[in-house]
């Protein structure tokens, strides 16, 4: 198994898998319903991805934006492609909050809100939340 994907638990965190990408939870969740899209070819140049995975990734886009929204009804959604640690390509995907949003009577917090993501900031929480995650925008997605 890449590194990459061992980083991200994709063993837990798998929400779906497309045909050039993976979907994952992000396990540090910056807001609540915080992604990770990671393309299956593992290149390290986004210029480098196939035909086939940028079209691809309009529609993963579509799937992302329509689950997210009616699970949670955040406010604008942010794609970060850092890859300085793990330089696979992929995306933070981070919804965006201007209000704390309560799930399953916990409070996400977007300490960013309005400006760029405070991902050094972490709603943290359990495992079993993770999976409830996993599991409900899994449902949604299929």
């Amino acid at each position: 198994m890449k590194k990459i994907l061992k980083t991200f638990d994709y063993k837990n965190l798998l929400i779906k898998e497309y045909d050039h990408w993976y979907l994952l939870l992000r396990d540090k969740q910056a807001t609540l319903g915080s992604l990770v899209l990671i393309e299956k070819n593992f290149r390290t140049q986004y210029s480098d991805l196939s035909i086939e995975s940028h079209k691809e990734f309009g529609f993963v886009t579509k799937d992302i934006e329509k689950s997210l929204k009616e699970l949670f009804r955040y406010d604008k959604i942010n794609y970060l492609m850092l890859m300085m640690v793990d330089p696979e390509v992929h995306y933070h995907v981070i919804p965006r909050y201007s209000k704390n949003t309560m799930f399953n009577k916990i409070k996400f917090v977007d300490h960013g809100w309005p400006g760029l993501p405070e991902l050094s900031f972490i709603n943290n929480i359990k495992i079993d939340l993770k999976l409830k995650l996993v599991d409900i925008i899994s449902k949604k997605l299929n």
